[in-house]
Order: structure tokens, then sequence, then C-alpha cells
């Protein structure tokens, strides 16, 4: 049986600006995996500058391409990645294999440190279907269920230690390869983290759909649609943003965001409502019925306590969406540096949505550790089986309340994949933990 040679796979260190203080760490020798994720935690301790690994992958035939957004070959992102590749694939055999390729999968894996400068609510762990706990793998075949063959990584413009350098085509930093790429760095975490947000936005318009058809609210019908009403102005502007154009009234952006305010905002007026109610049962076992009375539907499929969290879901995914615009559009208007404003412009806004996300976690947890009792006036009675069925299942339906609260509250790495075809086009798929 023959036995596969392991691929070389470029890998860049990219940074959003200068760092000349940074510790020699690797020298220039090819990387197994584990030792490039050594290598990625090393750097991200101790720079001062955000750095973020892109490695280039063979694309590999079938691949899940569900909610990922397309590019077109004169995107900015596109050509960013092209001027990347095209500085090294004259000196460096495993970029030149890249350059003339057309169907690439780029990489980007961004540090739990970094990642963290963006919001630790942006990207959560994704658990693979049919399992409880198995993460997504980084470079799947479709078809065959397995990761693609194995590789090992070059790293790419290594320079003598020591030497210091500013340019966009490569520096170098204490023996460590490193490329200053700050444009690439924000269109590609805004792209592939304004993907994850559309994910999250249709997952939860799927969720409210199927709730409202047993609910028949029009009220909360309506709530629907005026968030879901937003998407065509945050695709719009999206689309331009990325393109490095400029936002303006036309698109209905302004009233997108007026909508998605006042979602939030009923959101966080539920979320006291609930605390309130929790406060005044306080730890002691409560009766199904004030349990109910306090959230209607509470342990029911289509109840509007759990279409109340569906909106409130929504919202906080379009709220996190239209934030990673505005950051984009403050980056861009100052060049020399967008990846300071960037992180600059989400820090406000973005610590109002993790505070509620994690209020309403916390609420749902809460709510999971409930213990309930017997009807009162049931005391000194026995329950019927079926009583006693339906307190069990209510008990169930409570316990997995905590299970809807997404795995891992601490920031994580996050991975951007980056398709690049042969038309010279990209899809970026939804960003995604490790």
């Amino acid at each position: 049986m023959s036995v596969e040679e392991p691929s070389a796979v470029p890998v860049w260190t990219l940074a959003t600006s200068d760092d000349p203080t940074l510790p020699a760490v690797a020298d220039g020798s090819a990387l197994t995996p584990d030792r490039l994720t050594e290598l990625r935690t090393a750097l991200a301790a101790f720079s001062s500058a955000p750095l973020v690994t892109l490695e280039a992958h063979p694309l590999p035939k079938q691949r899940d391409r569900a909610g990922g957004l397309p590019l077109d070959a004169l995107s900015p992102l596109a050509q960013e990645l092209s001027r990347l590749v095209a500085a090294q694939a004259n000196a460096v055999p495993a970029v030149a294999n890249v350059a003339k390729s057309g169907e690439v999968l780029y990489r980007m894996v961004v540090p739990a440190k970094v990642a963290a400068q963006v919001g630790k609510g942006l990207v959560k762990p994704m658990v693979a279907q049919g399992t409880t706990n198995a993460l997504r793998s980084p470079v799947i075949d479709a078809a065959t269920k397995k990761i693609v063959a194995g590789a090992v990584f070059v790293p790419v413009e290594t320079a003598a230690a020591g030497a210091a350098g500013g340019a966009a085509a490569g520096t170098a930093a204490a023996g460590v390869a490193m490329t200053v790429a700050a444009p690439l760095v924000l269109m590609a975490v805004a792209v592939g983290v304004s993907a994850y947000a559309d994910q999250q936005r249709q997952k939860a318009i799927a969720h409210i759909a199927e709730l409202l058809e047993k609910l028949h609210d029009e009220k909360l019908a309506q709530e629907r649609n005026d968030l879901d009403g937003c998407r065509d102005a945050i695709d719009k502007a999206t689309g331009l943003l990325l393109d490095r154009g400029k936002v303006g009234a036309s698109l209905g952006l302004d009233s997108a965001v007026h909508a998605i305010s006042i979602a939030t905002e009923n959101a966080a007026r539920r979320v006291v409502k609930w605390e309130n109610a929790l406060a005044a049962i306080g730890d002691d076992p409560v009766d199904l019925a004030d349990l109910e009375a306090a959230f209607p539907g509470i342990t029911e499929d289509g109840g509007e306590f759990r279409t109340h969290l569906e909106l409130a879901a929504l919202a906080i995914a379009l709220k996190r969406r239209v934030v990673v615009l505005q950051g984009v559009e403050a980056g861009q208007n100052d060049p020399d540096n967008p990846f300071e404003n960037f992180v600059r412009s989400l820090k406000t806004d973005q610590q109002r949505i993790d505070d509620l996300e994690a209020r309403i976690g916390n609420v749902l947890l809460r709510l999971s550790a409930l213990e309930l009792r017997s009807p009162k006036r049931m005391i000194d009675k026995l329950m019927t089986r079926k009583q006693v069925d339906g307190l069990l299942e209510a008990s169930y339906r409570l316990r997995a309340l905590g299970d809807a609260i997404a795995a891992g509250n601490a920031t994580a790495d996050v991975v951007i994949e980056i398709e690049k075809h042969s038309d010279g086009t990209l899809t970026v798929l939804p960003a995604h933990a490790p």
C-alpha cells in the first residue's frame, strides 16, 4: 500500500501593522499542523499587533458551501489575495503552485486573542450534525467526509533575524515571516463574520416561521417581518462596502438599523421581565401553572416564550452584521490604520449585544435548573399517570433550555475559509471555530 506524501501548503503570517518587537519563535523550516498551532499561539501571545495566519490549500471538489457570500473577481478581497500570492510566486515553490492553480481554498485563522478584539460573541463553535460535541473540521471533502490529505506548512517570506520592514510584499521581524496586509485581514474578517451572522439570521427565521404556524400571533409575525425586511438593505450595503463604495441613504440602511434597534430594545425589555419573574420564584420548587403564567408557552414547541427567544436571536444576528458593516466603513475611511478603527468602532455596540445575549443565556440556565413540584391542589391526592408524565415532560423541556446556549463561552480561534474559483470569483464561507 502506497503512502501519500503530504502536500506543501504555504502559510503566511499576516500583520495589520509593523511590529519589530516580535520575538524569534520560528526558523523558517517546514511546520507540522501541531507546530503551526503552537506557533500561532505564541505569535498571538507575544505580539502587540493583531496577527493571523493564512494557508492556501487545494480546493476539495465537494464541500458544504451553505451560507457562503460570493464576491466578484475584481473585488478588493480577490485583488488583495492575488497580490499576496504574486509577491512570492517566483521565490517559493509552494506559492508558485498556488498561483498556477485555479481552485484554491484559503484558510485564515484568527487567534482567540485577536478574535476577542472584535467581540466575543461574533463566532461560536459549530457542532457537526448528528453529534453532540464534534466540532467542524478544517478541510473536509464532502463526498468522503474525510480530512483532505495531510500537509506540511511552509512559512512564506522568511528573512534574516532582526530584519526591519513595513512593505506590503513582506517583512520579517526576529526571524518570523510576516506580511503587512491590514486591508486583506479587515475584509476577510468582515466578510466571514457577516456570512456567519446571516447564517444565524436564516436559522432564526426558520425557527420563528415554524413557531408562528402554531402560535397564530399576528403581532409577533409583524415583528418577524419587520426584522427580515432589513435583509435587502444589509446585503446591498455589504456588497457596496466590500467593493470600497460609500453607503448612501438610498440603500435604506438607516431604516434597517432603526428597525433592528427597536427589536433589540424589545428583547431587552422582555429579558428584564423574565429576570424579575425568576427573582420572584427564587430557588424554591415551582408549580408548573405558576411557571406557565410567568413564561407563557415555555413547555410548548409553539409557545410565546420560545418565539420571543427566536426573535431576540434574530435581532442579535442582524445587529452583529450591521455592527460589522459600520466597522468596515470606519476602517476604510482611514486606510492607514483600518484594523484599529475597525476594532474601535465595534466595541461599544458589540458590548451591548454581548451583554444582552449573556443575560438571555443566564435566564435559560436558571430556567433549566428549576425544580418543578406537583400542583398545590394535588398535595393530598395521588397524581394520575398522565399528570406524572406531563410533569416529567415539562421538566425535560426545561432542562433542554440550557442546551440551547452555544457551547463555549470563552472566545475561540476564528477560522475564515475563502474559496477561489477558476474564474477568479470568491466564495467566503461563514466564520467558524476550528
